[in-house]
């Protein structure tokens, strides 16, 4: 996944994409979703004008945005690296893993490394249950990933 930089006026933008999915029953998810594809993260001045076109208040829109984890506030890094925190792969050694990536990247969950590369995000299933622990970089899924993987995967994001 690349950094998106707001392309011109973030306002104009998000009222258009508002406009164009207001008429869906139940627009405010995918209005969010369409605003972070379109920037590569939800801008701030992005919430009053949905809340605005919605009849919204602007406590409402935020409420629904910092519920789900996967809206961001920030620009994520070149590279996403999503590891799985559901219990299956917890109990394949997740939490090693997860640990384990923090100390190669030099980040927590969250945070993008100083250069702008990564982001590491948890994910909270990727659907790999029976092949835990799974990882997920820029939206390919990776199944077993034991320390040498997860080494790969982090070495191949850093490129």
């Amino acid at each position: 996944m690349n950094i998106h930089q707001p392309r011109g006026d973030v306002p104009g933008r998000t009222l258009a994409i508002v406009e164009e999915l207001k008429g869906l029953e139940g627009p405010l998810l995918p209005i969010l979703h369409e605003i972070q594809h379109e920037f590569g993260y939800v801008p701030q001045d992005c919430l009053p004008v949905i809340a605005r076109e919605l009849n919204l208040s602007r406590a409402e829109v935020y409420g629904v945005f910092s519920f789900y984890r996967d809206f961001r506030e920030h620009p994520a890094g070149r590279h996403v690296l999503k590891l799985c925190r559901a219990e299956a792969c917890q109990s394949m050694g997740g939490d090693a893993l997860a640990e384990r990536a923090k100390h190669l990247l030099g980040i927590d969950f969250h945070e993008t490394t100083p250069d702008g590369a990564v982001t590491l995000e948890p994910v909270y299933c990727l659907g790999l249950c029976s092949c835990a622990p799974s990882a997920m970089l820029d939206g390919e899924v990776h199944a077993r990933v034991d320390a040498d993987d997860l080494e790969a995967l982090v070495a191949e994001a850093r490129r």
